[in-house]
């Protein structure tokens, strides 16, 4: 049979815990145990739990995280990776929900403070345009690509189609580079320099383009290369 929360000691149940005390409370440990229910015939869901717990740890990115691997683990299976990997996602979207916490952009440092999150573990380059009113007010923010800079050329007209759509003043566009370094290459140079032409033209210019890496960003605007 396999073993239930339900079965542990009043002061082990981390759901009995968490209403005393608070969510914060709990330990990695804990919230997985809540998440999986259940262990297996030999092993407790606390110990699958500290299992699973430790394997995270080992990853050097959650990104790094597969349903095949959690899958793998005896006890788990694809409907608890499902929810694992679902609950992971959900605190990942709730910690860079806070961009929307203050929606004025005054310089590329919002930028950086209000995005880093969403880029924290990425592995491949994403940009994401924000469209701003004239009050620097943010009227949406959307991912137009995920690759490599080079591939973003293609995609400089549904970011001013998009732009039109939600009657956008102007526009900042930013993206990371995975390898930490956020010095612009060539491609992101000429990038910038097509969008920029571009939003000339449409009559919604390009604010700034900046690129996040490791714990700090390069602006084009900061630089004056804008």
């Amino acid at each position: 049979m396999s073993y239930l929360i339900k079965d542990m000691p009043d002061e082990e149940k981390p759901r009995e815990r968490a209403k005393k005390y608070g969510f914060e409370t709990l330990s990695v440990v804990d919230l997985l145990s809540i998440l999986l229910r259940t262990g297996t015939r030999n092993k407790s869901v606390k110990e699958l739990a500290m299992e699973i717990s430790k394997y995270l740890d080992s990853l050097p990115n959650i990104t790094d995280l597969r349903l095949s691997s959690l899958s793998n683990f005896k006890g788990v299976g694809e409907v608890k990776a499902i929810t694992l990997l679902s609950a992971i996602e959900l605190g990942k979207r709730m910690g860079y929900k806070k961009v929307f916490k203050k929606n004025i952009i005054n310089n590329a440092k919002d930028v950086f403070d209000y995005f880093e999150i969403f880029f924290k573990y990425e592995t491949q380059e994403k940009m994401i345009a924000i469209f701003l009113n004239s009050k620097n007010e943010i009227l949406e923010s959307k991912i137009i690509f995920t690759g490599t800079a080079n591939q973003s050329l293609v995609h400089v007209r549904d970011i001013y189609k998009e732009g039109i759509l939600v009657n956008a003043i102007k526009i900042i566009c930013l993206h990371n580079h995975p390898s930490g370094n956020p010095n612009p290459s060539k491609e992101d140079e000429y990038t910038t320099k097509r969008l920029k032409e571009a939003g000339l033209i449409i009559g919604i210019p390009l604010v700034d383009h900046i690129i996040i890496g490791d714990n700090k960003y390069y602006s084009f605007l900061e630089n004056d290369v804008l």
